[in-house]
């Protein structure tokens, strides 16, 4: 076409040596020369330049960690990162390996051009129709003022956005538990209008206890999710431990949000920010024109998506946590920072707790063994006939609490455990009142009141005397008449004076010294 050699390294963006090569191999395969409308397919001028162009591998000079290329290759082919490679020669080899970790990592990136791609290398698109999945997520955002507390806390923002639309849902929290996870689904249904099909979580534990590693493996669901999701109908399918891409559409979601609301935006407390995204979610990113599907989320939302969801259920949702637990030895499982009881015979055993706002539910083997109240003004909340018999009252710390106890059995026991607890004044005597009324407790009534008259009468105040009186029987036998001593006449003192004979004497005798 009469170009010049300069000009077509210049429209080429090759060096003139470099056309120089090409130009040359091309020519000697008799190519060169011809009518432009008659040019030579692809592959007789790839074969001309084979022929005739020398082709080097190597770029700059060689690499110092090329000794161990046999062994980046197997690591890299096990799925293993440059710095897991680095990390496992250092080790291996000692001192004697000097090689960088940049070194290491030039290699691996070569090493990997020449890798063949798999199947699994393939991400393969996915379509949805409408209403049929949606993806949710958290990712961290800020710190903002905690309006319960006025302090600064961590924040994470919560990301459901619908697989064919794009429209989405977002609200900021302050944690990741499970009932923070589930009201914020009900809040998402609620916003929507309606449930999609099926739910993409990631593998976070209020939605999944145990995830998939393998293709063999199946999920465990968090129980507490699985009944909400029996609740509202839909399908949870868990995403792929360490494969983001697999729930794209909501990893995408979750920088949006960051980089378009939070970055621009001064947040200072949790609720002016939730009111405010609420808005962005509305008037920008439901109203702008979305880079893969070229339409806008909210117009194609209220289009054709709302429509398709599943129905809300007709009564409202109550929260239920599932959790499990194990018995400590005071017979109590623990649960949102509170202890509450259960049949002291399950001590060391796991058991599950069932929680809704009001009430906490144990189950063993799927038998309800306990029930309590949600809330309480005490850390514990405790039922005597979960605790051994006669052992079960020992909780009890209040005096007058024994005292009305015994006074149940007889005013006669009654007086004398009061006598019991009055006999030191500085040692407390509750436990011994404890052990005397736990021994009572075993004996008929009568035996109880007559035991009781006769350590009285004897000033036994602890529980092995009485164990002795109901042991021998004592109890049976008469308590002997006290005999008052005879009274004589008392001798005045020495120098005793009656008051009468006081008030007669001169004031000047009664300021004499003694």
């Amino acid at each position: 076409m009469g170009t010049s050699c300069h000009e077509v390294a210049r429209l080429l963006q090759m060096s003139p040596n470099t056309e120089r090569k090409y130009r040359l191999a091309i020519e000697a395969a008799g190519l060169l020369h011809g009518e432009p409308d008659q040019l030579p397919d692809m592959v007789a001028l790839r074969a001309a330049v084979k022929r005739g162009v020398t082709f080097s591998d190597a770029v700059g000079p060689a690499s110092s960690a090329e000794p161990y290329a046999a062994q980046l290759e197997t690591m890299l082919r096990k799925g293993a990162g440059p710095r897991a490679i680095y990390d496992a020669l250092k080790l291996e080899e000692g001192e004697a390996f000097t090689v960088s970790y940049d070194a290491v990592k030039r290699l691996c990136r070569r090493i990997k051009r020449h890798f063949e791609p798999t199947a699994e290398d393939v991400l393969i698109p996915v379509d949805t129709k409408p209403g049929q999945v949606a993806q949710v997520d958290f990712g961290e955002v800020c710190r903002l003022v905690d309006p319960q507390t006025g302090e600064r806390r961590r924040a994470w923002v919560f990301v459901m956005v619908l697989g064919f639309s794009r429209h989405m849902f977002a609200r900021i929290v302050f944690d990741q538990k499970v009932e923070t996870w589930l009201s914020l689904h009900v809040a998402a249904f609620e916003a929507l209008g309606g449930v999609p099909d099926c739910v993409v979580p990631d593998n976070l534990k209020a939605a999944v206890i145990r995830a998939a590693f393998t293709q063999s493996e199946m999920p465990t669901l968090n129980r507490s999710y699985r009944g909400l999701a029996e609740f509202y109908r839909f399908k949870i399918d868990p995403a792929p431990p360490r494969e983001p891409k697999k729930k794209g559409k909501v990893e995408s979601a979750v920088n949006y949000v960051k980089s378009n609301f939070v970055k621009p935006r001064s947040l200072t407390d949790i609720d002016s920010a939730n009111a405010a995204l609420t808005e962005w979610v509305e008037q920008t990113a439901g109203q702008r024109t979305h880079g893969t599907t070229g339409k806008k989320p909210l117009e194609v939302f209220n289009s054709v998506e709302q429509a398709v969801l599943g129905p809300l259920p007709a009564k409202a949702y109550v929260p239920v946590v599932w959790q499990k637990a194990r018995v400590k030895i005071d017979s109590h499982v623990l649960f949102a920072r509170r202890l509450y009881s259960v049949p002291w015979r399950l001590i060391g055993k796991d058991l599950w707790i069932r929680a809704t706002p009001t009430s906490v539910e144990v189950y063993a083997d799927d038998a309800r063994v306990a029930t309590h109240a949600r809330r309480g003004t005490s850390r514990r909340s405790t039922t005597d006939a979960h605790l051994p018999k006669h052992r079960g009252e020992l909780r009890n710390r209040d005096p007058q609490y024994w005292q009305d106890r015994a006074d149940a059995m007889d005013p006669v026991v009654g007086a004398y455990i009061r006598e019991v607890l009055e006999s030191d004044s500085v040692l407390s005597q509750l436990r011994a009142v404890q052990r005397i009324i736990a021994t009572l407790d075993a004996y008929p009534k009568e035996r109880a009141v007559a035991t009781c008259r006769r350590a009285s009468f004897y000033g036994l105040f602890r529980a092995s005397g009485i164990r002795r009186i109901l042991e021998d029987h004592l109890d049976a036998q008469p308590l002997p008449i006290p005999v008052m001593p005879a009274q004589t006449p008392r001798t005045p003192a020495r120098y005793a004076r009656t008051a009468a004979e006081l008030m007669a004497l001169p004031v000047e005798m009664l300021n004499e010294p003694c």
